[in-house]
């Protein structure tokens, strides 16, 4: 879709109010009504400087404050999995963070720089793949553990209709879906644990690997699910890289084949029981729900000979590439559940939309994702911690 506010005239009057038939609307203070002098807004941007894009409606007044240290921020770069060695002495995982100081700590850890370059390193992993590309290597039994596990799951929902509801969130079956997988989650994890070389070894990791799992699919009584819910499946993915179970040569498979899998279970999840979303960013956010299929999705479309970040404005691309790309798929997700234009309900994608290449839009979301999923202490204070991901005082 073309840009209106690409051309000279438009460009140099980009710290001006849009005008309309010659009226300029002025933006309002929400809480008293008096007129309120809008921010210029930072330009979004990866690791280069951001081309020349202005967003076609007012930043709002709310927006996010720290997009300035977001973008100097250094990228999140691919890093190995530190191995675990048995001995092990597994342990239940305990929540640690309360704190803005808490996260820091975290971020500088062994663990925490460790889990965000094993981010870095799936999404590196899936670069100019599509979903239905052949895999480089056949998937490791642990991978079709995996998978059989998310399929067992998604016949919880079949046999757990939900209730009539006529609230807009919360269908109250999902409590009963998910006392499903409480009941059945050590039974659900031995598969996985059984792929080891020596399975011996491995016994009594379902006491640490199943509140991650529990944590994965959202909150059972409060009905809602968010981004903290995703990172925890990402934690429980890292948990079983520790082990060994999943290497590297898996990566592309459990980005393809499992974190796919495990993201239309979520969509699933989210609409035959309407979740809420959990500690949503509103408009401000990339979307009410998830984070990670944003990354992975960006990285799918690095170098793609035609597709840009603009593209997800064409119809007809979502409709036709959705299924091969998270990215394309998530936007599609949100224009189905959201009305009204696009740039309103979503403007962080509208302006992600603006940036020319997708390796900007990667490794932007990777930055994006570091400040504002896994260091706000709303989100990370119920991130688990244990003999896998340490917790260093």
């Amino acid at each position: 879709m073309s840009n209106p506010d690409s051309s000279p005239q438009a460009t140099s009057s980009s710290t001006s109010p849009p005008s309309h038939a010659g009226h300029i609307h002025t933006p309002m203070c929400r809480s008293c009504g008096a007129p309120a002098a809008a921010p210029t807004p930072v330009p979004w941007s990866g690791d280069s400087p951001p081309p020349a894009y202005r967003p076609i409606r007012m930043p709002a007044i709310n927006a996010p404050t720290n997009t300035a240290a977001i973008v100097l921020s250094p990228v999140p770069q691919p890093l190995p999995v530190p191995p675990a060695a048995p001995p092990f002495a597994f342990q239940a995982p305990a929540k640690r963070i309360t704190s803005p100081d808490d996260t820091a700590r975290f971020h500088a850890s062994t663990h925490g720089r460790h889990f965000l370059g094993f981010v870095a390193a799936l999404s590196a992993s899936v670069q100019g793949r599509k979903l239905s590309d052949p895999l480089p290597s056949p998937p490791s039994p642990a991978v079709s553990a995996l998978l059989d596990l998310i399929s067992a799951l998604s016949a919880f929902v079949a046999s757990t209709p939900p209730f009539p509801h006529s609230s807009r969130y919360g269908n109250p079956a999902f409590r009963l879906w998910h006392e499903k997988l409480a009941d059945s989650v050590n039974e659900l994890i031995t598969p996985i644990t059984a792929t080891a070389a020596s399975p011996s070894v491995l016994a009594g990791a379902e006491v640490e690997l199943a509140p991650y799992l529990l944590d994965s699919f959202g909150n059972g009584s409060r009905i809602d699910y968010g981004t903290g819910h995703e990172t925890n499946f990402a934690a429980f993915l890292y948990c079983l890289a520790r082990l060994g179970l999943i290497t590297e040569d898996d990566y592309p498979a459990v980005v393809l084949r499992v974190f796919a899998a495990y993201l239309d279970l979520m969509r699933t999840l989210q609409d035959t029981y309407l979740l809420e979303p959990a500690g949503s960013h509103g408009v401000w956010g990339l979307d009410d729900y998830h984070f990670l299929p944003f990354v992975f999705g960006a990285a799918q479309l690095i170098d793609h000979k035609y597709m840009k970040p603009k593209s997800i404005h064409n119809p007809d691309i979502l409709e036709n590439f959705s299924k091969e790309y998270m990215y394309l798929a998530c936007v599609m997700y949100v224009k189905k559940v959201k009305k009204g234009p696009f740039a309103e309900h979503s403007p962080m994608l509208d302006d992600i939309s603006g940036v020319p290449h997708w390796k900007k839009v990667n490794s932007g979301l990777l930055k994006m994702y570091k400040a504002e999923v896994l260091e706000k202490v709303p989100i990370m204070q119920h991130f688990l911690f244990g003999s896998l991901i340490k917790w260093e005082d």
